[in-house]
């Protein structure tokens, strides 16, 4: 693959994964105002993180590994064993499809007795409902995956793409229709409207898989020519192959599955520790507001962030696999850099402005606990991104096996700290045991990157300590701004008031580290030769 079609193709999956992940936030909006405050948010997360982990699983990370799998043996001018995997791969998938699909729905009635507790709002038949509903999704997704790692194999990134953001848009669609005239024209349930709303997971994974189909029989003749060229056979057994693939697939299971899975922990233990200290009344509330709504909010400059460092991700790979070290531990170092040049302002400037900000997006009926939550959490974000991006080095030095380790080691200090933690805070306490889960967790990947590459975080912490300095004078004039509009503004007035607030207050923050970052060339040094403009020829924080 050439250098321009590697940042063709990394730019396509980056902006359909970016507008994928915009829409999965932008829906929770209206969906909010069409369900009201019935719970309906905590239904919603209770059928969707089990539900994610068993796609993950019974993905297997497919994509990422045929891809690699195809793009080996095509450049080794074996076309017919990519076909081979393609086509007994379409099978193996549709029966893991039907697998999981059927596990998810009968687990359904003994899951839903340990998640709830005797004051939630629902019944274990609502739960088990929406869980049944969101697992027909199980049945298309497999196969989906696979031929998107198929064509990403040819080096085509657009038919990933396009059914990503096809897939996303038709199931905003029928979830936002879905639950508006369940509720308000046929004058059904919040737990049917939210049934309905899991269940356009199905929709949409049509929708894709029928855009797949339709580039498949666009493109077939051409990859049949391609069959025609075939110089070379590696003759593997189907045992071979799938063994082969499984080492690509396993470690990213892990990494994918690594925040549903800390969700997951919580919706075992947070509903019954809150009953434990006689606080079961409003459990479902807390855990819909900050594992659902919250959560969704947060994942943003989480996502920004992380899919522009991945883009450096490749380049590590090839680095390490052509022994330049010096180039790699340089790779490794910006990599992370730019996620705290990125992350840690962005993460810190949503807890300054957290109360504006809940009340603009989700009204200002609870305005007070939903900022409080939010500013505790916001920090969160540097650490999913954080923990993303370390993994992914991990992965491009080819110490991939770690991240098995890591991910149990987080988890581990999640399990245990879960239940006190939530005992003594509440939702802070659940909150804190996710931070300081992936904490460990993060401090084991640098230690094994620093092991494994003799990489030096020097630079790293000389940068970050720069960042930090440049964020804590964005927050001061951030909060100084919120501080004096609040004296003429409340945002607990309404919307359009927290929208005010909110952005002059972002403005204001923007300027400030934007402004700040360029007077001392931190944007254009960390950012490369696309960002050459924002370099200045003087001052230099090194």
């Amino acid at each position: 693959m050439s250098k321009q079609q590697i940042i063709r193709g990394t730019l396509i999956l980056t902006a359909a994964t970016f507008l994928s992940k915009f829409l999965g936030l932008a829906y929770t909006f209206p969906f909010e105002a069409i369900i009201g405050d019935e719970g309906g948010g905590e239904l919603f997360s209770y059928a969707y993180d089990p539900y994610t982990i068993l796609l993950s699983i019974s993905t297997m990370g497919v994509p990422l590994a045929v891809s690699k799998f195809v793009a080996k043996y095509n450049a080794l001018g074996d076309y017919e064993t990519g076909r081979r995997l393609y086509r007994s791969g379409l099978t193996l998938m549709a029966a893991t499809g039907v697998v999981s699909f059927l596990a998810l729905y009968s687990l359904a009635p003994f899951m839903a007795p340990k998640i709830i507790t005797l004051e939630s709002k629902h019944s274990v038949e609502d739960v088990v409902y929406v869980i049944r509903m969101v697992s027909t999704a199980l049945i298309i997704v497999p196969v989906m995956s696979l031929i998107r790692g198929f064509f990403q194999g040819y080096e085509s990134m657009g038919p990933t793409a396009v059914s990503q953001v096809i897939e996303q848009i038709v199931r905003i669609i029928f979830l936002l229709g879905g639950a508006y005239v369940i509720l308000n024209v046929l004058e059904g349930t919040v737990t049917q409207a939210v049934g309905f709303a899991v269940f356009s997971a199905f929709i949409g994974a049509l929708a894709g898989l029928a855009i797949l189909i339709w580039y498949w029989m666009k493109r077939k003749s051409k990859l049949d020519q391609l069959l025609l060229k075939n110089t070379y056979q590696a003759k593997l057994s189907y045992k071979q192959m799938y063994k082969e693939l499984l080492t690509y697939a396993g470690p990213f299971v892990f990494v994918g599955i690594a925040n549903p899975l800390f969700k997951t922990i919580d919706m075992f233990t947070f509903n019954n520790a809150m009953a434990s200290i006689g606080k079961g009344a409003i459990s479902g509330e807390l855990f819909g507001l900050y594992n659902f709504w919250l959560h969704k909010l947060i994942l943003i400059p989480v996502a920004f962030a992380t899919a522009m460092a991945l883009t450096l991700i490749p380049t590590i790979t090839a680095s390490f696999t052509e022994q330049k070290n010096a180039i790699m531990k340089q790779q490794i170092s910006q990599a992370l850099q730019i996620i705290m040049f990125l992350v840690t302002p962005a993460a810190i400037g949503m807890a300054v402005v957290s109360y504006p900000a809940y009340g603009f997006l989700y009204g200002v009926e609870d305005i007070q606990l939903g900022g409080s939550v939010l500013r505790f959490y916001a920090p969160a974000a540097l650490l999913f991104a954080l923990f993303i991006v370390s993994t992914s080095v991990m992965q491009g030095v080819n110490q991939q096996r770690y991240a098995v380790i890591s991910l149990l080691i987080g988890l581990f200090f999640k399990l245990i700290l879960n239940v006190p933690l939530i005992k003594l805070f509440e939702v802070y306490g659940a909150i804190s045991a996710t931070m300081i889960g992936y904490l460990f967790a993060i401090g084991f990947n640098l230690w094994i990157i620093a092991k494994h590459t003799e990489v030096r975080y020097n630079i790293l912490m000389r940068r970050s300590l720069f960042i930090i300095i440049l964020t804590l004078l964005m927050v001061i004039f951030t909060a100084l701004t919120q501080y004096i509009l609040q004296l003429f503004i409340a945002p607990e007035d309404g919307r359009i008031q927290s929208g005010f607030v909110l952005a002059v207050s972002m403005l204001v923050g923007v300027i400030v580290y934007g402004g700040l970052s360029y007077r001392f060339n931190l944007a254009g040094s960390l950012l490369g030769q696309r960002f050459a403009f924002l370099k200045k020829t003087k001052k230099n924080i090194d």
